[in-house]
């Protein structure tokens, strides 16, 4: 549950956002607040003020281009190589933290950023807070891509059998391995890079699900 006061600052902040995107991004963003908003009370209610902010601000840059966003890493001292402009669709969750800093300070914090930083790519050793944002924004219920309705359906079915804490948390950790294997595939068949941080989130929590295994 959120208070009423930051009811009012999500409201404003949700007044702000289309200064910065529009058109289908606009609307793909407020779904992901609302699905970050379900997530929030399954798996993390008192943060859900903190992941709906992290929401509708973690693609404020995804619509400039690659020069636009490699101008903003010079200007805010975001370091990338050569390497990384072979996978430009990750430079947005860079560069959106540096725009969360310097235009939006009031939700600047360690949390929010952290979230933004790693929605598209994911880590190893990712946050719960960075799960909930890379889940929503791959399930948000605007998202008709055949993957993307296939997750939903796998999240939200294994969902409605788990009865415990750790079998919910079974069912997140199942539901992003399979959501990497998608992207995996889908960038392997387009003949595409894949970002490094990519791979090593799948392989970390397939790790963490094997020694689980042998507690």
């Amino acid at each position: 549950m959120i208070t009423q006061i930051q009811a009012e600052r999500l409201a404003a902040l949700r007044e702000r956002i289309p200064a910065y995107i529009n058109g289908k991004r606009l609307i793909h963003t407020l779904g992901v607040e609302r699905e970050i908003t379900s997530l929030s009370g399954i798996y993390m209610p008192e943060r859900e003020f903190e992941l709906r902010c992290a929401a509708l601000l973690h693609d404020i840059t995804k619509q400039l281009s690659l020069d636009e966003q490699l101008s903003l890493c010079d200007a805010f001292g975001i370091e990338y190589t050569e390497r990384d402009k072979l996978t430009p669709k990750i430079f947005h969750a860079m560069t959106a933290t540096g725009v969360i800093r310097r235009d939006f300070p009031e939700f600047a914090d360690e949390f929010v950023l952290s979230a933004v930083r790693y929605h598209t790519t994911g880590r190893a050793g990712m946050t719960l807070g960075e799960k909930l944002l890379y889940l929503a924004d791959y399930i948000e219920d605007t998202r008709t891509f055949p993957d993307c309705v296939e997750l939903r359906r796998y999240f939200y079915s294994a969902l409605g059998d788990a009865v415990s804490q750790f079998d919910r948390d079974a069912v997140l950790r199942d539901t992003l391995i399979l959501s990497f294997d998608m992207t995996i595939r889908g960038l392997i068949e387009d003949g595409t890079p894949i970002a490094r941080d990519t791979f090593e989130a799948r392989n970390y929590l397939i790790e963490e699900k094997e020694f689980e295994k042998r507690k």
